[in-house]
C-alpha cells in the first residue's frame, strides 16, 4: 500500500493538462456499492476566506495552452481562465514548520541521544512514513554531525533512482531473486529465443524445398549461437538462466546437424529442425540483473552519484550515559552495494537500493536504507527533509488527517485484509488517484511554467510530482477507511473511525513511531483473557542491562549499528541481517509466574507490546525471518495475530518480533527488570536515577528493578 511509485517517473513534461469531467474517469464497477465515487474526492477543499482587497482576491493568471517544440509554453498560446474556486496548491518548499503537523520536526536534534528524534514525513514512499533525525556528537568537539535516516518502500525506490545520473550504457551485474511466470528477463533482454527462432524458420524453409543453406541463414544461425554461447560463458549466469541457456543450445546444435546431414533423411519424416517454443518458468528464480552504473558526466538537473559496497555508519556510544558520537567518516562493511550521492550544499545521501542487493545474496534488512547527512554542525532538522525532495520524494510533514493513511495502510497488512475484495479494490483507486491529483496540479498551476527552461521545466514537474503524492493522501483515506470498516463488519468508515479502538495518532517510542491496531483495541476483553497469567521476555545475552537502558530503548541489530553499540550482543546478529530479523528486537513468551532469574527484562502486561502493527511471530526459532526467499522464512507458520501468539508454546524457542525496538522508559516500560546480582542491580538503579527515572510503567524503579 505504497504510494504510487510504479508511476513513470523518469521524464518529467509539463505541457498543460485539463480536469477530468466525471464522465471521463474510469470507476471499477461496483464501486457505488460500498464508498464514495473517486470523482468526489478529487474536489479540491473550499479555499479559505480572502481579507477583501488583498491579492489573492484577483482572478488567477491565464493558463497557457500551447507548447513550444523546445519544451517550453509558447508565447501566443490559447489561454484558459483559472476557476476562482479551485484553490491553487502551493508548490514552494515550505522553509517554515507545517503548522498543523502531526509531529513537529526539530530544527536541531539533540545532540547524543542515541536513539534520534522520529518524524512523521513523506507520505508512503517511506516505511511507516518515518524518519529518524540523530544529532552524533563530534569526537574532537568540533560541532554535531545531523543525519537523518529511514527505509524507503519498495515502489517508492523508482522515483529516487530517477533523480539521479545513472549510465545506462555503463551496467554492473547483480544477481537477484524475482517471482517469475513466463520467460526469463535476460532471454527477453538478449531476445535469444527469437534468434534461435529465426535461425529454425530459415533453415526449414531451405530444407523443404531442397536448397541449399544461403550464407545470410548461416548468419542468423551464427548470431543465435553467439548470443546463447555469451550466457552460457558469462560467470555472473544464474543456475536458470544457464538451464534456459543449456535448451537453446541444444536446440541450435540440432539445427547444425540438420545442415550437416541435409537430404539425408527427408524433411516430413523428420529432417526437418523441431519447433519449440520459449523456455518458460513458474516460480521465484534466480536472475541477473544489470545495475545502471554512475555517469561520468551527470546530465543538468540530475544528481551525481558513485556506487560502492554497502557499509553502515560506524558510531560510538558512552556506556555509562548512552551518548552516541560519529567522526562522519568511519563506516562498518556490510553485504551488499549502496549509491553516494551528491545533493550539494555539503549534503550527502547514501541509498541501497532494492534491486541490487539481492534477497538471497545480499543482507535483506539494509534493502531500502537511505541516509541523508547534513553539513557538520547544528540546526539543520529542516534542511535534512526538504532534502527528500531532491530524491523525488515527499518532502514534508505530515498532518494527522493524512498520517491516517499509514494509520490504515499498517493495520490492513498486520490484519491481513488486503485480500478483501472491497480494500483490494479501494487500494487500485487509490493508486490511481495520484494521477488524477498530478492531472489538476497540471491544470491549475501550468502559468507557473512559462518562460522557464528545460531545466527549471523539469524541477517544477518534480515538485509536482511531490505534492500529488503528498496532497492525495487525506482524500485516500476517506476511500481506503470506508472499504475497511465495511470489511470487517462496520456500517461504514465513519462508525469505524467513532470506535473505541480506532487512534490513527502514530505514538513516538524511542527514535521510532508505532501504530496500534483497532481491532485490538476493539477486542480488549478477549486480548487480555488470552494473555492471562503470559509474559513477554527478553533475555540480556551480550551487554548488561545498566548499558541497555542508560539508552532508553531496547533496539534491533540495525538501529543499535546507528547508535554506535558495538556488534555480538544479539545471539544471531549475522544471520538475522539475511533472514531480515535485524531490523526487529526478539522476545519470547513465557508463563509469567515461572519467569524469575536474570538478566532480562520483563513484561507482565504483554498488551502494551503486541497492540502494535509490527509485531509478528513464530512458535519455534526462525531468526525472524520475514526474507521470503531465506529457507527460515514460512509462510504458514509466521503469524501477526497477537491472539495466536498468546498460544505459543511457552518453552523457550517461540519468538516474537517488534520492529525497531521499545521504549524501555516510557511508553513500553517493562513490568520487572531481573539482575544477575545485587551489584548489577545496584548500577541499573544508579544509571535510571541518573536519568531522573523515579517511576517504570507507574511503580517505583526500586520495585521494578529486582
Amino acid at each position: 500500500m505504497g504510494s504510487s511509485g510504479k508511476t513513470t517517473h523518469t521524464t518529467y513534461t509539463t505541457a498543460p493538462t485539463y480536469p477530468l469531467a466525471p464522465e471521463e474517469i474510469e470507476v471499477e464497477e461496483g464501486q457505488a456499492a460500498w464508498g464514495e465515487d473517486i470523482t468526489e474526492l478529487l474536489i479540491p477543499e473550499p479555499p479559505p476566506a480572502v481579507p477583501e482587497g488583498s491579492p489573492g482576491e484577483a482572478v488567477a493568471e491565464a493558463v497557457p495552452q500551447g507548447q513550444d517544440q523546445e519544451g517550453g509554453v509558447s508565447g501566443d498560446a490559447q489561454t484558459e481562465q483559472v476557476p476562482p474556486d479551485v484553490p491553487e496548491t502551493s508548490l514552494d518548499v515550505p522553509s517554515a514548520p507545517v503548522p498543523d503537523a502531526a509531529l513537529p520536526i526539530p530544527a536541531a536534534p539533540p545532540e547524543g541521544v542515541a536513539a534520534g528524534v522520529p518524524v512523521l514525513v513523506g507520505g508512503a514512499d517511506l516505511q511507516d512514513s518515518a524518519a529518524t533525525l540523530i544529532s552524533y556528537s563530534s569526537p574532537n568537539d568540533t560541532g554535531p554531525r545531523e543525519v537523518l535516516l529511514t527505509t524507503l518502500t519498495e515502489d517508492a525506490e523508482a522515483k529516487l533512482m530517477d533523480a539521479l545520473a545513472l549510465s545506462e550504457e555503463k551496467l554492473i551485474p547483480v544477481q537477484v531473486q524475482e517471482e517469475i511466470n513466463g520467460r526469463l528477463p535476460v532471454d527477453e533482454d538478449k531476445q535469444l529465443y527469437e534468434k534461435c527462432s529465426k535461425a529454425a524458420i530459415s533453415i526449414n524453409h531451405r530444407l523443404k524445398n531442397g536448397q541449399p543453406i544461403p550464407a545470410h541463414t548461416l548468419d542468423y544461425l551464427a548470431t543465435a549461437k553467439g548470443a546463447v554461447q555469451e550466457v552460457v560463458d558469462n560467470p555472473d549466469s544464474t543456475q536458470d538462466e544457464l538451464a534456459m541457456a543449456g535448451t537453446y543450445k541444444q536446440w541450435l546444435d540440432g539445427m547444425q546437424h540438420r545442415i550437416d546431414t541435409a537430404g539425408q533423411v527427408p524433411y516430413d519424416q523428420g529432417g526437418k529442425v523441431p519447433k519449440i517454443g520459449p523456455y518458460e518458468h513458474t516460480g521465484t528464480v534466480t536472475v541477473t540483473k544489470m545495475m545502471p552504473s554512475p555517469s561520468d558526466e551527470p546530465a543538468s538537473g540530475l544528481l551525481a552519484a558513485t556506487v560502492r559496497d554497502a557499509s553502515r555508519i560506524k558510531a560510538s556510544i558512552d556506556p555509562d550515559t548512552g551518548a552516541t558520537s560519529w567522526d562522519g567518516t568511519s563506516r562498518s562493511k556490510a553485504n551488499g552495494k549502496e549509491y553516494k550521492i551528491d545533493l550539494g550544499e555539503g549534503y550527502t545521501a547514501v541509498y541501497r537500493p532494492y534491486g541490487a542487493n539481492s534477497e538471497g545474496k545480499s543482507e535483506y534488512s539494509l534493502r531500502g536504507q537511505l541516509e541523508i547527512h547534513a553539513p557538520q554542525g547544528s540546526g539543520h532538522g529542516h534542511d535534512l527533509v526538504t532534502r527528500l525532495g531532491d530524491l523525488h520524494l515527499v518532502n514534508r510533514a505530515m498532518t494527522s488527517k493524512e498520517a491516517e493513511w499509514t494509520y490504515l495502510a499498517n493495520n490492513i497488512d498486520a490484519q491481513g485484509l488486503g485480500s478483501k475484495p472491497k480494500v483490494k479494490e479501494a487500494l487500485a483507486q487509490a493508486a490511481h488517484m495520484e494521477e488524477l491529483q498530478l492531472q489538476e496540479l497540471f491544470h491549475t498551476n501550468a502559468h507557473q511554467a512559462v518562460g522557464l527552461d528545460g531545466d527549471q521545466l523539469s524541477g517544477l514537474a518534480k515538485k509536482w510530482q511531490i505534492e500529488a503524492a503528498a496532497s492525495c493522501l487525506s482524500k485516500k483515506v476517506r476511500l481506503v477507511r470506508e472499504a475497511v470498516a465495511t470489511s470487517v463488519g462496520f456500517t461504514d468508515g465513519a462508525e469505524l473511525a467513532a470506535s473505541a479502538g480506532y487512534d490513527p495518532t502514530p505514538k513516538a517510542t524511542g527514535g521510532w513511531l508505532t501504530w496500534g491496531r483497532f481491532d485490538l483495541g476493539n477486542n480488549k476483553p478477549a486480548l487480555a483473557q488470552a494473555w492471562k497469567g503470559k509474559a513477554l521476555t527478553h533475555n540480556v545475552h551480550g551487554g548488561s542491562l545498566a548499558a541497555i537502558l542508560s539508552t532508553g530503548v531496547l533496539a534491533s541489530t540495525e538501529r543499535r549499528a546507528t547508535m554506535g553499540i558495538s556488534s555480538g550482543l544479539g545471539m544471531s546478529e549475522h544471520d538475522d541481517k539475511y533472514t531480515g530479523g535485524a531490523s526487529s528486537v526478539f522476545m519470547r513468551v513465557r508463563n509469567s509466574a515461572h519467569v524469575k532469574t536474570g538478566p532480562q527484562l520483563v513484561w507482565d502486561d504483554p498488551l502494551k507490546v503486541v497492540n502494535n502493527t509490527s509485531v509478528y511471530g513464530y512458535n519455534s526459532d526462525h531468526f525472524g525471518a520475514v526474507n521470503p526467499d531465506h529457507h527460515l522464512h514460512s509462510t504458514t507458520k509466521l503469524t501477526k495475530d497477537p491472539l495466536k501468539i498468546a498460544k505459543f508454546n511457552t518453552g523457550i524457542n517461540n519468538e516474537v518480533m517488534v520492529r525497531h525496538g521499545l521504549d524501555l522508559l516510557g511508553e513500553h516500560a517493562p513490568s520487572r527488570i531481573l539482575c544477575s546480582s545485587s551489584q548489577e542491580r545496584t548500577k541499573v538503579l544508579a544509571v535510571l536515577k541518573a536519568k531522573g527515572i523515579e517511576h517504570l510503567g507507574g511503580k517505583p524503579i526500586d520495585q521494578v528493578v529486582q
